[in-house]
């Protein structure tokens, strides 16, 4: 699911692949190298990666400045924003920092 249960990267060329087309429950990090809250979300979404992705959940992350295609799609208007996917779909949207207890039991009500 992720690489070393580290948080994958993906792009607007690999997004349809790495989260449209994965069957299971993926959530991907907004983000830009610039923005305070991000580099705050940061840690959390590797712990997230470290805790969930043996559990069959992929962790990703998209850098908004680089990818602006696959933010745009999503409507995602302020950052850090997580998006939980679920069978390649947006099921969830959290904007703003979010603590990993908050971030698991988002994730678990997407699994269930």
């Amino acid at each position: 699911m992720t690489t070393g249960n580290k948080p994958v990267v993906v792009t607007d060329a690999s997004f349809a692949q790495e989260i449209g087309a994965f069957d299971g429950v993926s959530i991907v990090d907004f983000w830009a190298a610039w923005c305070g809250p991000c580099r705050m979300q940061g840690p959390i979404i590797d712990q997230l990666a470290a805790d969930l992705g043996d559990a069959g959940v992929k962790v990703a992350k998209l850098n908004v400045d680089e990818n602006p295609n696959a933010a745009q799609k999503f409507g995602v208007m302020s950052i850090p924003t997580l998006i939980i996917f679920k069978g390649g779909k947006a099921v969830d949207k959290l904007v703003g920092v979010t603590p990993l207890a908050a971030l698991k039991a988002r994730v678990q009500r997407a699994q269930a």
